[in-house]
């Protein structure tokens, strides 16, 4: 393994941790309709868990309105019922073959609430973050033991390293102010 393996694994390990962050914020509800909202409901149909993307078409033909159409109508029940069970707090009504969600306002108690669950998810993502930097230094430390680097060079990678981790950061941090600003706005 070489520095720059090194650096690019650390790279993509953050950039995933992000990027799973990323889709759990689309999970939350921000007030307005979003298919991403239920898209990864647990449905048990057919003898076997599956997601409710693979068993529906979700639309969203109002601001405040999700529709969920199966594509066998002998789903609607296990699809309503995965839907009451889940942890989204929106009431589904059967309209024949149809379902609908209607998003209810969000009150500012809730909105509060939403804000502190997405700190709690990014600051998991900052230790993902972290715990991909602490892997990638380990590694360049059994490079510099191997006799593979140099003391200099060693602290060039930890510097990498480091400037790779300030960024995902970053990053992070900014896609929490967006989803923050999203949720708290009215």
């Amino acid at each position: 393994m070489t520095t720059d393996d090194v650096l690019l694994e650390a790279e993509m390990s953050m950039e995933k941790s992000v990027d799973y962050m990323v889709h759990e914020f689309a999970a939350v509800r921000t007030g307005k309709a979003a298919p991403a909202l239920v898209e990864n409901v647990d449905v048990h149909a057919y003898g076997s868990a599956m997601k409710l993307k693979q068993l529906a078409l979700i639309t969203t033909p109002e601001p405040r309105l999700l529709v969920v159409q199966p594509f066998d109508a002998g789903t609607v029940a296990d699809i309503e019922r995965a839907l009451k069970e889940s942890k989204i707090g929106i009431t589904p009504a059967v309209d024949g073959k149809i379902i609908r969600l209607p998003i209810p306002e969000l009150s500012e108690e809730r909105r509060k609430e939403l804000v502190r669950s997405l700190g709690k998810m990014a600051e998991e993502a900052r230790v993902r973050v972290r715990s991909n930097r602490r892997t990638a230094l380990d590694e360049a430390k059994k490079l510099k033991a191997s006799g593979t680097l140099t003391e200099d060079q060693l602290r060039d990678v930890e510097g990498e390293v480091q400037k790779l981790t300030d960024r995902f950061v970053k990053s992070i941090d900014d896609h929490l102010k967006h989803k923050e600003a999203e949720v708290m706005k009215v």
